[in-house]
């Protein structure tokens, strides 16, 4: 059965690198004769602007029926005076939790020929590879109540943070299967000495390490795990954490990086469908100027061929490519040591020459 592949291009340089990933897509479908059906739909501040709703039931529906989705970025300053529920940033949010993708896969990976992008020394970096699983539509972003309060003096506003233990069992469990995969260590972050939430967090993840005795299991506090990854990154193999302290961890390692154009990421539901997108945002002081580095896009849909379509092979070709890439000297501006780079239009076709040359 043909597998369905859902394109979103979205805002700003969204829309210059989800090209880039769909050229390559369109080269690897046609070469390897790949069962692909694949549709593209406005999301985000361009559907806003055509709809006036930045996700349509029809893109929601779309997105629901498909296997994979490929998502490029929404958002930009023509629309941030917009009411939340019109903003760009809802589509995003909206997919994460209609398509119940409750677990966020984030690697954080350093090419060693690029250390030099990266603020930290090369001792520290180099051989950086990080996976962090992130839980994605439970915790504090989404816990009622919540609420401001403008009738009573102070004035003040409320967040509540709640897992109850099936959101926790179900990331531990992608985060445990993820560690067995990997170099089988996991740690567990949270805030155990001062939250309830997290020694609850714990004593679940705690329990269920007896499932996988082959996965090395630590705790850490998540203020200690944002200084551990500026000082001695490569202690970590595999992390897991709630939405919260996820969010904030995984932007660290992306910075570590020296680039968040390098990275992909993945959000999966329990069958592992899921949405693909690149970790940085949509750049609208770039956007239109073919300057945007499209790797990242490019590794999301490899992500997808691994995860949601069934294409290992595929995703090993163009991580593959990506790497003879970069180390051949290829660079986009983001990652170029001097005035001699890459545009954006420029880079599926070199990762496709070297497919083809495989």
């Amino acid at each position: 059965m043909s597998k369905k592949v859902l394109v979103l291009p979205g805002d700003g340089i969204g829309q210059e690198v989800t090209a880039s990933a769909v050229e390559v897509l369109d080269f690897i479908t046609d070469e390897y004769n790949l069962d692909f059906s694949v549709a593209s739909m406005s999301v985000g501040g361009t559907a806003f602007n055509k709809y006036g709703t930045p996700i349509p039931n029809e893109v929601l529906n779309a997105a629901k029926d498909a296997d994979a989705i490929l998502f490029g970025a929404v958002g930009g300053t023509e629309w941030d005076h917009l009411d939340w529920k019109d903003r760009p940033e809802n589509a995003l949010l909206t997919l994460r939790k209609e398509l119940n993708l409750f677990a966020n896969l984030r690697p954080a990976f350093l090419f060693n020929e690029l250390s030099e992008a990266s603020p930290l020394k090369k001792e520290i970096i180099n051989n950086l590879d990080i996976l962090i699983v992130r839980e994605l539509t439970g915790g504090i972003y989404f816990g009622e109540p919540r609420g401001i309060v403008s009738n009573k003096e102070p004035n003040y506003a409320f967040n509540t943070m709640i897992y109850n233990e099936e959101e926790i069992r179900r990331i531990a469990k992608v985060a445990f299967e993820s560690a067995q995969k990997r170099n089988k260590k996991l740690c567990s972050v949270e805030k155990a000495n001062v939250l309830e939430v997290s020694k609850f967090w714990r004593s679940i993840v705690t329990e269920m390490s007896s499932d996988y005795p082959d996965v090395e299991l630590s705790h850490q506090l998540a203020d200690n795990t944002a200084m551990q990854l500026v000082l001695n990154p490569n202690q970590f193999d595999v992390i897991v954490s709630s939405n919260l302290f996820g969010d904030i961890l995984s932007d660290i390692a992306a910075t570590l990086t020296g680039s968040i154009g390098m990275l992909p990421s993945a959000s999966l539901d329990s069958s592992f469908k899921g949405m693909f997108e690149p970790c940085h945002g949509s750049a609208p002081d770039i956007a239109g100027k073919n300057l945007a580095n499209p790797l990242a896009m490019i590794s999301s849909l490899s992500m997808a061929l691994r995860y949601s379509l069934n294409e290992i092979d595929m995703s090993d070709k163009i991580d593959n490519a990506i790497k003879k890439f970069i180390q051949a000297g290829n660079r986009t501006m983001d990652i170029a040591t001097d005035e001699d780079y890459l545009m954006t239009s420029d880079v599926a076709k070199k990762i496709i020459e070297i497919i083809k040359d495989e």
